[in-house]
């Protein structure tokens, strides 16, 4: 017997079909399940079913006092299944955070800060001291399916100055891990943008992308894109938005969609003060952000679903498959007009929402907010 079915599953390629579920995993997709179920649940003509939303940039240890927040707030409670916290403890502290996020219903991973600490002051990368591989190795082995990844935050008010350093030394300990992903935030220089690059290679993740800073993508002076940053691009270096509170902008999204430059994952860098007074809100507004400048909704789901599951290595998730995790986001579109305000106060009118009404994971239904 299954544990649930979930009936006229509808994605926006207008595909519908049934999904049997067994303990917490997909084990039977096809246009009508006959077999008896516990549970069963329809989707309405107007509802949408796709993998669930993951959202690879988000701030969720609580005991932090510069960024935090909780993270069923973040996540079940707003459509998102899966959140990746971006580096807010370091291997002196993630052991913690490891504890809390184990109580959460939201799947919840980690990447850990190279600084041991994490962001527990705004220069964290300022000591280099602080930056112990040994240490990295060590939570790394005792965390191998909670920690998915390495962040560096390389900018001015972060890394004292120490300039590119501290971005080597990550490098460093990532080549003591094949495969592990290393994520890099971006924003003012020092050090310049062109040094940050030219140590990325092909899988590194770098957030932030289309902040609104003169250390960002686009010249400030010609409104095109850098042609340093181009050859980032078509080595394969990974391209992630992480708004965040001062780091998504409009015209610089919309300059590099017209030159083809795309993300290639959505995600939010939200915590509890730009949840509540935004720009960010949830991960939903921020993809009705890339609605607006031109994406299409079924790449947006793409990039919420299979592109961070297959950047951050997560198994399990990202897709609608048979063996798989039952994790799935069921959401409407509702024709209402919004507002969206950038991070630099840049605002635009969007007249289709997209709102998320079930958060499912491992097989168990949650409202969310909206619903």
């Amino acid at each position: 017997m299954l544990d649930m079915i979930i009936r006229q599953a509808r994605t926006l390629n207008e595909e519908v079909f049934d999904i049997g579920i067994r303990q917490g995993k997909i084990c039977q997709i096809a246009k009508t399940i006959e077999a008896p179920s516990q549970r069963e649940w329809t989707l309405l003509p107007n509802q949408y079913l796709s993998a669930g939303w993951i959202d690879d940039h988000v701030h969720c240890f609580e005991e932090m006092s510069l960024y935090y927040d909780y993270p069923d707030q973040i996540g079940v409670a707003k459509g998102v299944t899966t959140v990746i916290d971006a580096g807010t403890t370091g291997a002196e502290n993630i052991h913690r955070f490891y504890d809390y996020a184990q109580a959460a219903k939201t799947n919840v991973f980690a990447l850990v800060n190279i600084s041991k600490w994490g962001i527990v002051e705004q220069d964290e990368l300022a000591d280099l001291s602080k930056i112990k591989g040994d240490q990295i190795t060590k939570v790394l082995n005792e965390f191998p399916d909670f920690i998915v990844g390495l962040k560096a935050r390389m900018s001015k008010t972060v890394i004292g100055d120490n300039g590119i350093t501290p971005l080597k030394l990550a490098k460093n300990i990532q080549k003591e891990h094949p495969g592990l992903p290393l994520m890099v935030h971006i924003g003012s220089a020092p050090p310049d943008l062109s040094e940050i690059m030219s140590c990325l290679e092909e899988g590194d993740v770098l957030t932030h992308c289309f902040n609104g800073k003169d250390n960002g993508i686009l010249d400030p002076q010609q409104d095109i894109i850098k042609s340093f940053v181009w050859q980032a691009y078509e080595r394969g270096v990974v391209f992630d938005i992480g708004h965040g509170t001062d780091s998504f902008n409009f015209h610089v999204a919309e300059k590099a969609l017209a030159a083809n430059l795309k993300a290639a994952s959505i995600s939010s860098d939200i915590y509890i003060r730009n949840r509540t007074k935004g720009p960010v809100y949830d991960l939903a507004t921020t993809m009705e952000k890339l609605a607006v400048i031109g994406y299409s909704w079924q790449e947006i789901i793409e990039k919420v679903t299979v592109a961070p599951a297959r950047q951050f290595h997560l198994s399990g998730k990202g897709a609608i498959e048979e063996g798989l995790d039952a994790d799935f986001t069921i959401f409407e579109f509702k024709d209402a007009a919004k507002e969206l305000i950038d991070s630099n106060g840049n605002r635009r009118i969007i007249d289709r929402q997209i709102i998320p009404l079930k958060t499912i994971i491992g097989g168990k239904v949650y409202d969310t907010e909206c619903n």
